[in-house]
């Protein structure tokens, strides 16, 4: 019981985590909408991969890593921070394009493309396995078991993915799918600038 308490512990950390807005959250509801259900799915599996990679890395001791070598954490921003730039540019470069319903039921992205854009968007701040590791260190008992290597990756992907999950089947229902297809040049711009700026924050950003 004493080392169940830590776990509980990360996993509501983690679900607090999960469920503030950000890159992640825009790539799953942007494909959940634009395209089907499954894609965003799909792409909530793409970002449970990605929290548990980011997980393995920070119980693992990657913060010590990138603190003790500047250059590799400004490195990851820098190439997290393009990433970020790179789709909202893919964003805002069709925001002006019609989407045809009958159109997104007959030509549709490729699975492995959304998982790529959850797990890619997942992993795009390096920050995250950053504040990861904070809330391990200190929740974490000093002597790790090692089982704990296998149990906080699983829960990373459990409770990233099952909250995208969520967010997925809610936003692809149709009220809010008719909403967004009345508006699309909208939401795109407003999604495709919100990437931008969270771009521009991580390559520039100090912290």
């Amino acid at each position: 019981m004493d080392f169940l308490f830590p776990l509980m512990s990360i996993a509501m950390a983690l679900i607090l985590g999960a469920m503030s807005p950000g890159p992640s959250f825009i790539c799953v509801a942007q494909n959940s909408i634009a395209k089907s259900r499954k894609h965003g799915l799909v792409t909530a599996l793409g970002t449970g991969t990605g929290a548990a990679i980011l997980g393995l890395l920070a119980v693992l001791g990657l913060q010590a890593f990138l603190l003790a070598v500047p250059s590799a954490y400004m490195l990851l921003k820098f190439m997290g921070g393009l990433y970020l730039l790179w789709l909202a540019y893919k964003i805002l470069k069709h925001a002006k394009s019609p989407l045809n319903v009958e159109q997104t039921h007959t030509i549709q992205t490729h699975y492995w493309t959304t998982y790529r854009s959850g797990l890619l968007t997942q992993l795009s701040n390096p920050k995250t396995a950053i504040v990861m590791a904070g809330i391990f260190t200190a929740l974490l008992p000093k002597n790790i078991p090692g089982y704990y290597y296998i149990a906080i990756p699983a829960l990373c992907f459990m409770i990233d993915a099952g909250w995208y999950a969520f967010v997925s089947v809610i936003l692809s229902s149709q009220k809010p799918r008719q909403v967004y297809l009345r508006s699309k040049k909208v939401f795109d711009r407003l999604a495709g600038g919100i990437l931008g700026i969270l771009g521009i924050k991580l390559i520039f950003g100090m912290k």
